[in-house]
């Protein structure tokens, strides 16, 4: 179907109708910009709405206990990824369709704005030829009438007997003139209605329909544009219906995991206090001058005893309770409450019950443990950096590490002897003997930072004599009634490999040591570093460096340090030879991955 043949006669019609097209084009533009702005205010009031249902700082350790709580967060959390996803909606939307609309717009009104210069072109050629056919046709219709004229003059002189002969002659001559004239104008007439059908017949027929043809390719193209930007719209909001949909699981995973019986469990490890029932009161003879009191006899606070009832004292201080004081239900109350109150937490926390003042304990330690492996990574760490300075003067100075390590072996025994207090602490609780008193006598034989003195005074009285300050084996006092728990014992057993680590970067430093794998007698203990695991060489490898061994393709080792970030990993062979191999070249397995 073609405009130019089916609509001939409708061009301003058409006109009309494509500039409509093009309205519409930009009322689609407004209407992708109001949802873009509804997607993203629907976007900013969910992440509103999570950020003022946040977990307050105060209330995240709280809370952090129940499944209910837990898992609310969690929903908070996928409602924000969700959120996320509207926006993306509206970027997308913005950055693609949005963009394209207005491109199309443009170049719409421009050829629109040609197609109809073409169109008025045509149209003024065919209403010129117009115009100078109804100029000749009128010159025709005007010749004629005066040809007509002449002609009857020259009939009526010619009839007249009172006229002369040169009269009637010049009537005669007047009337050739005119019909001479009319004939011209007729001449000229039929010629410019000729042209002017000409003219017509291309109008209709090839000038118009291909103005038409112009413009319906242009609406056909600016329809089809809108569908692929509808489809296009469509499209991204389904390419983030599957991550809603994850969302939308993230949550019903979380309502999953709420556990009523694990949230009440929770709340008896948080707020049981450890003390045992009251016993019955006892009954108090007035007429015996002593009163049997068994009211501590179990260990309950006195003040849980007191419920009598129907006294003024009595009525006092049941107002007391009511405004947060003691009673018999003081013993359950937090001591949160007690430091409300102006009371202090104590060091040992004797303050709460037991079984909250255990769980304190327990998690200090676990503190303090956390610290020591921190700062001991980081000791080791400058120590093998240390080595490599040693090795290699070029890339740094070991002396600038000295003060860095001599300031992290005390930090390791203020931190260790820390969490032998809070050790003791908990051993006074379960009525078991200290860890610190079941230790030798003095500490100070175990400190890292002592160990480092020591040894620094054996170089300088002996020079170029590693001196070694021997390991003392445990002391078991009379009344330890077991060994050292495994903890205990990993513990003194890093302790010692500090002091090795301290020594032998001493010794590297005096320049007179011996090799760094050539372990002399008395330089380390018969196993040297601790087996952490195996390995196996994934390809083989020529020792190159000082300090590496070489090793062949499939060889089994065992490893005796982990890969510090260096890319090499310290290796003891089955002929007891120890070094360094390429962590890339080796497949480790260790230990402790087998006690997980």
């Amino acid at each position: 179907m073609s405009w130019g043949i089916e609509l001939w006669d409708q061009y301003d019609t058409i006109a009309s109708h494509t500039q409509k097209g093009i309205d519409f084009c930009e009322r689609f533009t407004h209407f992708l910009k109001d949802r873009c702005a509804i997607e993203l205010k629907y976007a900013s009031e969910l992440k509103k709405l999570v950020k003022n249902y946040q977990p307050k700082k105060k209330e995240e350790e709280e809370y952090q206990q129940y499944s209910w709580a837990v898992k609310f967060w969690e929903v908070l959390k996928e409602l924000h990824d969700l959120a996320g996803q509207h926006e993306v909606i509206a970027e997308n939307t913005q950055g693609q369709v949005i963009k394209d609309v207005q491109i199309l717009i443009g170049e719409m009104k421009q050829q629109r704005r040609k197609d109809l210069q073409d169109g008025a072109k045509v149209q003024d050629t065919l209403k010129d030829s117009l115009a100078k056919l109804d100029k000749s046709r009128k010159n025709y219709e005007k010749a004629f009438k005066m040809a007509e004229k002449a002609t009857d003059d020259y009939r009526k002189a010619d009839a007249d007997i009172n006229l002369s002969r040169a009269e009637v002659e010049k009537t005669r001559n007047q009337m050739m003139i005119k019909n001479n004239q009319c004939d011209e104008s007729k001449n000229e007439y039929a010629a410019q209605l000729q042209q002017t059908n000409q003219h017509q017949r291309d109008h209709y027929t090839q000038q118009m329909p291909a103005v038409f043809q112009q413009m319906q390719s242009m609406e056909e193209n600016r329809i089809n544009k809108i569908k692929s930007m509808v489809r296009q719209v469509a499209d991204i909001e389904r390419s983030v219906i599957p991550i809603i949909n994850t969302c939308i699981d993230g949550m019903v995973k979380a309502s999953d995991g709420i556990s009523a019986e694990e949230d009440s469990k929770a709340v008896i490890d948080k707020f049981k206090s450890g003390f045992p029932i009251p016993e019955d009161i006892p009954f108090e003879d007035l007429s015996n001058a002593s009163v049997i009191d068994t009211s501590n006899a179990n260990g309950t606070p006195k003040n849980s005893l007191d419920s009598r009832k129907g006294t003024v004292s009595d009525k006092k201080r049941n107002k007391k309770d009511k405004k947060g004081g003691g009673g018999l239900f003081g013993i359950f109350s937090s001591s949160k409450s007690g430091r409300i109150r102006g009371e202090e937490s104590k060091e040992d926390f004797s303050d709460l019950p037991p079984n909250q003042q255990r769980k304190a304990l327990n998690k200090k330690i676990e503190e303090f443990k956390k610290e020591i492996a921190r700062e001991t990574a980081e000791r080791e760490g400058m120590l093998k950096m240390k080595d490599v300075y040693v090795n290699n003067p070029a890339l740094g100075d070991p002396n600038a590490l000295e003060k860095k390590i001599e300031e992290n072996a005390l930090k390791i025994d203020s931190l260790q002897a820390e969490m032998r207090k809070f050790q003791g602490y908990l051993a006074n609780m379960d009525g078991k003997p200290s860890p610190a008193g079941q230790r030798r006598s003095s500490l100070s034989d175990d400190s890292i930072s002592q160990s480092s003195t020591n040894m620094e005074m054996s170089q300088t009285s002996i020079p170029g004599q590693p001196q070694i300050v021997p390991n003392e084996p445990e002391v078991y006092t009379e009344d330890w009634p077991e060994p050292p728990s495994d903890e205990e014992f990993e513990e003194e057993r890093a302790v010692e490999l500090r002091k090795k680590e301290d020594k032998k970067a001493i010794d590297d430093e005096d320049g007179d040591h011996v090799g760094e794998f050539d372990h002399p007698e008395g330089d380390f203990d018969e196993e040297g570093y601790p087996v952490i695991g195996t390995c196996r060489a994934l390809y083989p490898y020529e020792a190159g460096n000082e300090g590496s061994v070489a090793m062949g393709e499939g060889e089994e080792m065992f490893v005796l340090e982990q890969d510090q970030g260096d890319g090499w990993t310290r290796v003891r062979k089955h002929d007891n030879s120890e070094g360094f191999v390429p962590t890339s070249y080796i497949q480790c397995h260790f230990y402790d991955q087998d006690e997980v």
